[in-house]
């Protein structure tokens, strides 16, 4: 009975605009973001083993990366796939193959949200042992719309579509967490049909009706997808730096 963090590196970055460089790789203080990624869970007593899936033609880099900054629970690196799905289940193979305990529990996190914080890696695994799943989720804090069809007679206009209480909305984010097992075979049965489009596993799971169960996180927890994240993502890390080093 092991708690394994996925790790998907797989994306080029290219809403980053970092010039050929995946932005996973791309560096804040010296420090790859997926490194202060690992180091999360690299540092959390709960996690056993980390297995990564990793952008073709960067494994090798990686596995320096882990070694020169010391991230020693990553069991394996495996080739990301086509899309986030096809990424997520490569590395499932893998797990299962390292360790087949029908009792351990995987948590899914994206390679470039590198603020996850202790407590909600904790809650999610907890949530998914008591419940067999996890999704990590925090409250809309914008107004949410739903999109309409353009309008064809006035050019590139759009009627405003449902607004949304935004006290029943939730946002979806990282780690989602559930038995291997389950997982592994929900993606099996979306490869039996054809499906190659989840956006996220909580996605496929509700596709093929499994129960899906939420833990509360911080805000912070973004995912460095455009400049402006990378820019949020360096005010937060300075902030904390200069509070540790200031004792506040």
């Amino acid at each position: 009975m092991s708690n394994v963090a996925l790790i998907f590196a797989g994306g080029t970055g290219k809403r980053m605009h970092a010039g050929g460089v995946p932005k996973q790789f791309l560096e804040l203080y010296g420090k790859p973001i997926i490194i202060y990624t690992l180091e999360k869970f690299e540092n959390h007593d709960y996690i056993d083993s980390i297995v990564i899936s990793c952008l073709d033609g960067y494994i090798e880099k990686l596995w320096k990366l882990c070694a020169k900054f010391h991230i020693t629970k990553v069991k394996s690196i495996v080739r990301g796939g086509a899309t986030g799905q096809e990424s997520i289940y490569n590395g499932l193979v893998k797990i299962h193959e390292l360790d087949p305990d029908t009792n351990s529990v995987v948590l899914v996190h994206d390679g470039v949200r590198p603020l996850v914080d202790p407590a909600t890696i904790t809650e999610n695994i907890k949530c998914c042992r008591i419940n067999g799943s996890a999704i990590t989720v925090t409250p809309a804090i914008e107004t949410v719309i739903l999109d309409r069809e353009a309008n064809p007679d006035i050019h590139e206009t759009r009627e405003l579509g449902t607004i949304l209480d935004r006290k029943q909305c939730q946002l979806a984010k990282a780690p989602q967490t559930f038995f291997v097992d389950d997982l592994l075979e929900c993606h099996n049965k979306a490869i039996d049909e054809g499906r190659n489009d989840f956006i996220d596993s909580a996605n496929l799971m509700r596709y093929f009706g499994k129960k899906l169960y939420t833990v509360e996180g911080r805000t912070e927890n973004i995912k460095i997808t455009t400049p402006i994240d990378y820019y949020i993502f360096k005010a937060i890390v300075t902030a904390k730096e200069s509070s540790n080093a200031f004792g506040l």
